[in-house]
């Protein structure tokens, strides 16, 4: 009985259907230690990487079957390392998950997974994220391994500050230094605009996620930035969403964005609005919704640049 209550845990069941079924429990339980279920974690993770490349590549006329090889490393790459950011979290937090609702059927919370199968499963996913990143220009792996302290550090920041979600923001955001330097550039001033806005945007995103857990982070003593904001939230986090819009358009302004990116920022803006409109820090579904919603918003972002870099290699070919 203790593992059909980690089947139906939440409203997301993709493993209950289809050719999941196939797969041994055991698998099942180690593609969802590694949140294969939620997908909108790794697409959050990625997104950032993806706005940026159609730009440098727009930028310093790099060919299309470069750029999409490159983007296509960092859909595997986001994948396998979230997944290991999962993993590292899910070791950090064995003894809070099991008190909070939402992440108590984890599976080395509930005892399906030990840490030590866990951490074997992170050795493997560490080295085809290694592998993956080898791939790239010397640049890019310097970038890439400056990051994995805030990997390491985001699963304690909830113990010491009330608002880990700033250290969360820092960490998903890099993927714009990463993928700027995997055209072997170094990530210069005009990437900072949109690395800020990256940190923003995940920041206002993971606010809203994080007041389904207010209850209990609240009995356990952890902190968050939705408890810090309380009453506030929609304020705060509309704040941060108006602080988002401004460093995209200020990130388009000094990379000559065309067209694409100016509707795209545009679209943006009103998806924004949207979520603040349909935003109720007492309805724990509705942020859940939002908070997915947000895959969306970094499609648009993406959709705008790559419209941009096919005009601009219409011109040159």
């Amino acid at each position: 009985m203790q593992h059909q209550s980690h089947r139906n845990a939440s409203d997301i069941k993709p493993f209950e259907h289809g050719l999941w079924l196939i797969l041994p429990t055991w698998a099942r339980d180690m593609l969802i230690l590694m949140r294969i279920d939620r997908p909108v974690g790794w697409w959050l993770l990625l997104l950032p990487g993806w706005i940026v490349m159609p730009v440098a590549a727009r930028l310093y006329a790099v060919a299309p079957a470069t750029l999409l090889w490159l983007m296509g490393l960092f859909w595997i790459g986001a994948i396998i390392m979230r997944g290991a950011g999962c993993i590292i979290n899910d070791i950090w937090d064995r003894d809070i998950d099991p008190l909070v609702a939402r992440t108590s059927t984890r599976p080395i919370a509930d005892g399906h997974i030990s840490v030590f199968t866990a951490l074997i499963m992170l050795a493997c996913l560490s080295g085809i994220g290694l592998a993956i990143l080898m791939q790239l220009p010397l640049k890019a792996i310097i970038t890439g391994m400056a990051a994995l302290p805030l990997v390491v550090i985001y699963p304690l920041a909830k113990r010491f500050t009330g608002y880990p979600q700033i250290v969360l923001g820092l960490t998903f955001a890099w993927g714009v230094l990463l993928g700027w330097a995997a055209f072997d550039i170094w990530p210069d001033m005009r990437v900072i605009w949109l690395y800020s806005a990256m940190a923003l945007w995940t920041f206002g995103y993971d606010t809203i996620y994080a007041t389904q857990d207010m209850a209990d982070d609240i009995k356990i003593g952890i902190g968050s930035s939705a408890l810090s904001l309380k009453n506030r939230i929609k304020a705060a986090v509309g704040c941060v969403y108006v602080l988002v819009v401004v460093d995209l358009i200020c990130f388009a302004i000094v990379v000559d964005a065309g067209w694409g990116l100016a509707v795209a920022i545009t679209i943006t803006a009103m998806h924004f609005f949207w979520q603040i409109r349909q935003f109720d820090e007492h309805n724990p579904v509705m942020a859940g919704q939002l908070f997915r919603r947000n895959r969306d918003v970094g499609l648009i972002l993406t959709a705008g640049v790559m419209i941009d870099y096919a005009a601009f290699h219409a011109l040159i070919s």
